[in-house]
């Protein structure tokens, strides 16, 4: 497709001057400051902001609670983790400690049959 031979320059200089013209007359038609849509889109817009602020600022404050909610549950944990591994070592600790009055009262039973055998010989 080309373009048709009777759009000569000055054909294309005025539509440019036309189109310049018409782009003038759209920023000149625009509403003033003081003009009451104006100010009532300046107003809608500041109250979306406002509520938009508003809802981010709540979802700021329930993300802090949710995180200070999570810090506390994992010192919970954290806390429930040492106790019981303390409850773990003491019972480690105790079984040792039967381990050896176990073995000691052995012990102890063995030299008794030992010295009674030792006295029956005598």
């Amino acid at each position: 497709m080309s373009t048709p031979k009777d759009n000569d320059f000055a054909d294309r200089r005025k539509t440019a001057i036309e189109a310049k013209k018409a782009l003038l007359e759209k920023f000149k038609a625009k509403p003033d400051e003081n003009d009451p849509a104006v100010q009532a889109r300046i107003a809608e817009r500041k109250a979306i902001a406002e509520a938009r602020e508003a809802r981010a600022e709540q979802k700021r404050a329930e993300l802090a609670r949710k995180a200070e909610e999570e810090k506390l549950l994992e010192e919970q944990r954290e806390q429930e983790r040492i106790a019981e591994e303390a409850r773990k070592k003491a019972e480690a600790d105790a079984h040792i400690t039967r381990l050896l009055a176990d073995e000691a009262e052995r012990k102890a039973a063995r030299d008794a049959r030992y010295a009674a055998r030792k006295q029956r010989k005598k």
